[in-house]
């Protein structure tokens, strides 16, 4: 067996990427891991209910032995034994009644099952469209698009809306097994903005949605950029809840309404960081650039592409991944935007490939 890494999760941006990024990682090359002093710098550290979703998933697939998987943890050691495919159902809440999003625990599993030598069909409850978190509206729109282009194949239907802080919500996923991850290499957006996007609302007017419709054409066709935004209701979630959400190739913007935030409010609070993304020349925003740099580290050849920003999500990913893997990711700032280079090396002491 591979020796064992330890990493502390108090690095970078301390939160819970370190974990996901970490522990899929460990799934898929089947490399024990070790974290320490996870999400030491939040107000809550350890393991909340999100967090330790992920962990179990995890563990689930890849029939792991793990230490430490309790709530508020700061301390877990992993030990996966054998990735398996198949039928899974996760549900958030069962740990404790949480909106935790079941798009970071799908993206969580992906990376591994992708590998799996069996396709695999996921249920996941909880929260699908929750503040600090990619709505599923972005993993279907702008995350899995991309991952197509590097060969990933994956499917996801939303089933049920869960809004913060009920949740509730349910989706569908199918993944396909992959022999290999192919490098992606973009530097500049190539093509010119197409810009489709939902307005939503839960149990609540359908003027909500109209208004936020209206005030992101209105924004949007203002710098001569048309859109098709369609109008979404769900009357089945547990709470009340409104969405816009915008996208384009290589990036999407959210913003999820609230008690006494104007319907043209939340409109403009999607428009501004897609605008921002268009005037950058970038080829994929900033969330995406860190939810690649996984998948594209596996590849075989280099991969470039640009973003807005060397956030410190991105700085703190190519950390772990490199802790992981025998590659060099290296980070660049131009005028408006930054490059981003994943360079595959010859394998290193100590480092993983692909199990064969």
């Amino acid at each position: 067996m591979a020796e064992l890494l330890t990493l502390d999760g108090s690095q970078g941006e301390g939160g819970g990427q370190i974990l996901r990024t970490a522990l899929s990682l460990a799934v898929a090359l089947r490399r024990p891991v070790r974290l320490i002093r996870i999400r030491a710098r939040r107000p809550r550290p350890g393991l909340q209910p999100q967090h330790l979703a992920v962990v179990r998933a995890l563990a689930e697939i890849s029939r792991a032995e793990v230490t430490g998987d309790a709530l508020d943890s700061t301390d877990i050691h992993f030990t996966p034994r054998e990735l398996r495919g198949g039928e899974y159902r996760f549900d958030v809440a069962a740990i404790k009644g949480s909106a935790g999003s079941v798009s970071l625990v799908f993206q969580s599993l992906l990376l591994p099952l992708a590998f799996a030598p069996e396709p695999s069909r996921l249920t996941l409850c909880g929260g699908t469209h929750v503040p600090w978190s990619p709505p599923v509206h972005y993993v279907t729109k702008v995350f899995l698009p991309m991952l197509r282009r590097a060969g990933v194949q994956a499917g996801l239907t939303l089933k049920r809306w869960g809004w913060y802080p009920a949740g509730g919500g349910e989706i569908d996923a199918e993944i396909t097994p992959i022999s290999a991850v192919r490098a992606l290499v973009q530097e500049v957006r190539e093509k010119p903005a197409v810009i489709s996007g939902v307005s939503a609302v839960s149990r609540l007017p359908r003027s909500i949605a109209e208004r936020q419709r209206t005030r992101a054409l209105e924004r949007l066709a203002a710098r001569d950029l048309a859109a098709d935004i369609t109008i979404g209701e769900d009357r089945e979630a547990r709470n009340p809840g409104t969405l816009l959400f915008l996208a384009t190739e290589g990036a999407g913007t959210a913003a999820l309404g609230r008690r006494g935030l104007r319907a043209e409010t939340v409109a403009d609070l999607a428009v501004d960081p897609l605008l921002a993304f268009l005037d950058s020349g970038a080829s994929v925003d900033d969330h995406l650039a860190d939810q690649l740099v996984p998948f594209l580290a596996l590849a075989h050849e280099p991969s470039t592409f640009s973003c807005p920003t060397p956030s410190r999500h991105l700085t703190t990913v190519a950390w772990v991944v490199q802790q992981f893997l025998p590659v060099r990711i290296a980070l660049s700032s131009g005028a408006s935007r930054a490059t981003v280079r994943i360079l595959p090396e010859e394998p290193a002491q100590g480092r993983c490939s692909l199990p064969t």
